[in-house]
């Protein structure tokens, strides 16, 4: 966990030539469409860089600011199924595919790199959109979906019809020159 975050803070201090973007505002969500009820939940503290020379991106989310409709979800959401005491944050750091930085029409591009979750690290290929607006801010959005127990995600068996073992995971970010 400390050699992601090193990696996140050197993305953070790169030079001042290389165009930087940082987070401004966005949103990770995710939903657990299971069969008695559905589980969704949202982060607004989740921070987000791209150098878009070398199109290295990095996302932070500190597990614990995931907010629920249901305090009782959040609590064990935290505590038994996440652990945030013991895994506080998930990371990518990974790269987009080619886009043009001149474009103002929304790009299809794909994220490849590493998800880290509960402690584990997968590679994993990421497909989303990356917009360039009037102002240029960048606006990256994308939907996957994640195997609870590719990430050590435990489901009692007794909350099966509960919770889904895939949750549906979307991403919005608003990107601004640093």
């Amino acid at each position: 966990m400390n050699k992601g975050l090193l990696i996140f803070c050197l993305l953070l201090t790169g030079t001042a030539e290389a165009q930087k973007y940082n987070s401004t505002k966005g949103s990770i969500s995710f939903l657990s469409d299971a069969l008695i009820e559905d589980i969704a939940a949202e982060n607004t503290a989740a921070l987000a860089i791209l150098d878009a020379s070398s199109r290295q991106l990095a996302f932070s989310v500190p597990v614990n600011e995931f907010q629920f409709e249901k305090k009782l979800m959040q609590a064990h959401f935290n505590e038994k199924y996440l652990e945030t005491e013991k895994y506080p944050k998930a990371t990518f750091q990974g790269s987009l595919s080619d886009f043009s930085m001149t474009s103002k029409a929304s790009q299809q591009v794909t994220a490849k790199g590493k998800l880290t979750i509960h402690g584990v690290t997968k590679d994993v290929q990421i497909p989303g959109t990356l917009l360039i607006d009037a102002k240029s801010e960048i606006k990256i959005n994308a939907a996957f979906v994640v195997a609870l127990k590719d990430y050590n995600v435990k489901i009692p068996k007794l909350l099966w019809e509960n919770i889904a073992e895939e949750v549906n995971v979307k991403i919005d970010f608003t990107l601004q020159p640093k």
